[in-house]
């Protein structure tokens, strides 16, 4: 009995909390509107992404400013090919009011969805692998390492503006009106694209807590608190952040995928500095040292965003930007790091002994002289 009961309190502690979210999560279509639920299936694509943000900031060390550029990439590499499959066949529309009248070399590969796929992983994880090297080579960390990524980033966002006719502009790849066949219209393929979301966040959980308890994963952390004591027994850092840049780079790539579909469009601005920053914001909501505040910090902040948006159209911005204050004068830890310290030092608390208890409950032992 004890043995059951110590493997369900095991249970509870390690996979408590998704076990939570994702019931509730798939549960969602029983009490959501299909709008709310297309919402919610937005909120967990970014959730995706801050969980990416977490395993490079919070079990690393590395603030990147950068990680809407790979959520864009992402989201680009199948955009592409849901415009292509939208024309039928015929040249995008954006192609044809720029003078174009054949298809651009790079788009041809984009016409199969198994490339597009592939893509989607591929390219954010080769561009982070490849300015991570250099930048990490160049032992390059802390606000530089910052000011980097986010320069990465603004970069790209400017070239996409740039390339009206072949990547649309400002404006960017819109009208997405089928995936695979199906209409993004019909509720259905939403509440399928729904789904498939909410699988592929359990999955990266489960792929990053493996991570992170992993000895990789002890050797980041590690890395994140003395880097130069890992350096001396033996480890190179550069490849320790370099691939875990790389990984979390993928991972926010296959966010931004899972977002095209939903939402039917994808822009320059996503690339943008704001969207990155916004990904560092929903990690340190939720607790920059947790997947599940990542999860839960997105939710929130997203939520809170449309709530404040819909109801007070006009000063929205201040309700947010106040609550961004309250959480991090309140729970400078996220609200989840808050609630695991609460946790444990109650925990302390109780499990200590009583000192007096035990005093008066115990008999003194006999002295010379006594039977």
């Amino acid at each position: 009995m004890k043995n059951i009961q110590s493997v369900v309190r095991h249970y509870a502690q390690t996979w408590g909390g998704i076990t939570v979210i994702a019931l509730i999560l798939l549960a969602a279509p029983l009490f959501l509107s299909d709008f709310r639920l297309t919402l919610l299936g937005k909120f967990l694509t970014f959730a995706i992404a801050a969980m990416g943000m977490v395993l490079i900031w919070g079990f690393g060390g590395m603030l990147s400013l950068g990680q809407g550029l790979f959520f864009g990439l992402g989201a680009y590499a199948l955009a592409m090919y849901l415009k292509l499959e939208s024309a039928h066949g015929r040249l995008p529309d954006f192609m044809v009011w720029s003078g174009l009248d054949t298809l651009p070399w790079f788009w041809s590969p984009f016409q199969n969805p198994v490339f597009a796929i592939a893509m989607v992983i591929i390219a954010p994880t080769v561009v982070a692998a490849i300015l991570g090297f250099f930048v990490f080579r160049s032992r390059i960390q802390g606000v530089y390492f910052s000011i980097i990524t986010q320069a990465m980033t603004l970069l790209v966002s400017i070239l996409l503006v740039g390339q009206q006719p072949y990547t649309g502009g400002t404006n960017g790849l819109t009208d997405l009106g089928t995936i695979f066949g199906y209409s993004r219209a019909n509720q259905s393929t939403q509440n399928a694209l729904y789904f498939a979301t909410v699988i592929c966040l359990i999955v990266v959980y489960i792929f990053c807590r493996k991570l992170t308890n992993s000895r990789f994963g002890r050797l980041l952390v590690a890395m994140r608190d003395d880097e130069s004591r890992v350096r001396f027994l033996g480890y190179n850092p550069v490849v320790i952040k370099t691939i875990t840049f790389a990984i979390a780079a993928a991972i926010t790539g296959i966010a931004g995928a899972l977002y095209v579909p939903q939402v039917g469009i994808i822009s320059p601005s996503t690339l943008g500095v704001v969207f990155s920053i916004e990904i560092v914001i929903w990690a340190a909501v939720g607790g920059r040292g947790t997947l599940v505040g990542a999860i839960l910090g997105a939710i929130l902040v997203n939520t809170g965003r449309s709530t404040f948006s819909e109801k007070f159209p006009d000063i929205w911005q201040y309700f947010l930007g106040a609550l961004f204050i309250i959480v991090v004068l309140v729970f400078p830890n996220g609200i989840v790091g808050t609630a695991q310290t609460a946790y444990h030092n109650i925990k302390e608390k109780f499990a200590r002994p009583n000192l007096t208890t035990l005093d008066s409950s115990v008999s003194p032992e006999p002295t010379h002289g006594e039977s």
